[in-house]
């Protein structure tokens, strides 16, 4: 087992796994910029490494930076966490060259699946439907690229959405509802996926609406065991990020279900992969047909949500793993004896359609109590930065049924507070009492659909009479 892993990333995440490793015995080192030395993951590792300044790619997106930082600290591996470089595969190979072990597959597994066409065309190979969009090779802003994105947006049809080829997790990508609009989404997504993931390439797909977003949990070994934890229905969003999380998904039927899982581990054993991934599908109700979406090789945001209805520690199984020892579990141990529901909380003003509101943190609140969870990455006296996401903490609530989860975590929204600056507290404390949101049908235009964001305006301005 390793002696020392460097956590290279910030934020809850960064204290997520920190926590983790401290459970297991394992040292820790991480990182940090000038804006976040008083952030929480800064005063629990135990050796802490200024990168220098805010700048993510100077800092966090620095590969060199971070192996300067593995070379000071003797660790024999590296978390990437999930955003920055968790998904890079050149970082990967960079860490196999220099001998470090990174907690995450081998760069040749997500070269299968990186850039993200080329996961399209494996979905084909495998015989699993995928969203109808461009399937070559990443598209360019070039004259030749854009006359190429426009036959590909009247060929499949408008609406459109321009994806990253580099990214994940909703975080980059633009819509084209017409030509007129198309010019500017592409521009859009080249400069995102250039600054937050360091390729600006992107392809194109047609926009689907009024879905479930489904995603199942794989872990595989590098001993040929692969088994999956389940879905998880993540399909309160804005603007393609994830907003609330549940486990299972509640109208999901056990035969597509079953499918879907089954989908799942086909796609780990065609990559040969080894430690966690994520499969993400599209799901619509009304016809019963699921799409894939994407592959993302390395921890999601909303793990938690899986650990708790499983009673898996995923991110000690990603440790495990990378160390060369087999999965604790194989899939007859599965089994979910919980309903997990977990709510994001970020410094957003949901009023004003969730701009980013970064500030001070001047009091702080966090509820306690059976079936409750928070993984949090901000204390008391916290400056949120501008320059990082948004995310604040994790809040996670778990019962025998639905109902129990939904009520415990209905207590520990009502029992937060955090003061000093605007949170989307508003907005979860709305949605969970929201009619359609109980019934566990709603899809991903949930916040346009009930008009969540003016409903939370309307309580601004009643609060401010």
């Amino acid at each position: 087992m390793f002696k020392k892993i460097l956590v290279a990333n910030r934020g809850e995440i960064a204290v997520r796994v920190i926590r983790t490793c401290r459970d297991m015995g394992i040292r820790t080192a991480t990182v940090y910029t000038d804006v976040d030395a008083d952030a929480l993951h800064v005063r629990l590792a135990d050796e802490v490494y200024s990168i220098g300044a805010a700048d993510v790619g100077n800092s966090y997106l620095n590969p060199e930076k971070i192996f300067e930082v593995a070379r000071a600290s003797q660790a024999d591996a590296v978390h990437p966490g999930y955003g920055f470089l968790a998904e890079n595969p050149d970082f990967v190979e960079m860490c196999e060259q220099r001998g470090l072990t990174f907690i995450g597959p081998p760069s040749r597994s997500m070269r299968k699946v990186k850039p993200k066409h080329i996961a399209r065309e494996l979905m084909r190979l495998l015989n699993i439907p995928v969203v109808p969009g461009h399937a070559q090779n990443p598209l360019t802003s070039t004259i030749a690229g854009l006359r190429q994105v426009e036959e590909v947006a009247e060929g499949i049809g408008y609406p459109v959405l321009i994806k990253p080829s580099g990214g994940g997790g909703g975080i980059g990508m633009a819509i084209a509802r017409n030509r007129e609009e198309l010019d500017d989404a592409v521009r859009t997504v080249e400069v995102r996926g250039q600054k937050l993931f360091g390729v600006a390439a992107f392809y194109v797909e047609k926009l689907i609406t009024n879905f479930k977003h489904i995603e199942f949990q794989v872990l595989a070994d590098k001993h040929g065991n692969v088994i999956h934890l389940g879905e998880r229905d993540c399909s309160v969003q804005r603007r393609f990020q994830k907003l609330i999380e549940e486990a299972p998904c509640s109208i999901l039927s056990p035969r597509l279900r079953m499918k879907m899982g089954a989908a799942a581990l086909d796609i780990a054993l065609a990559m040969q992969y080894v430690n966690a991934m994520t499969v993400e599908f599209f799901y619509t109700p009304q016809t019963q047909e699921f799409y894939f979406n994407e592959v993302n090789t390395r921890l999601q945001v909303e793990h938690c949500v899986t650990e708790v209805t499983t009673g898996v520690d995923i991110v000690k199984e990603q440790i495990r793993i990378a160390a060369d020892e087999p999965l604790a579990y194989n899939q007859d141990d599965i089994i979910r004896h919980r309903y997990a529901i977990e709510c994001r909380v970020t410094a957003e003003d949901v009023s004003r359609n969730f701009l980013p509101a970064p500030g001070t943190v001047t009091s702080l609140q966090l509820p306690h109590g059976i079936g409750l969870r928070i993984d949090e990455g901000i204390h008391q006296g916290y400056r949120v930065p501008f320059y990082y996401d948004p995310l604040l903490l994790k809040i996670m609530a778990w019962g025998k049924t639905r109902d129990e989860a939904l009520q415990r975590m209905k207590r520990g929204l009502s029992e937060m507070r955090i003061e000093g600056i605007q949170t989307n507290l508003p907005f979860h404390r709305l949605a969970l009492n929201d009619d359609l949101f109980q019934t566990g049908a709603y899809t991903t235009d949930f916040i346009q659909r009930q008009r969540i964001v003016e409903r939370v305006r309307e309580q601004v301005k009643a609060a401010k009479k």
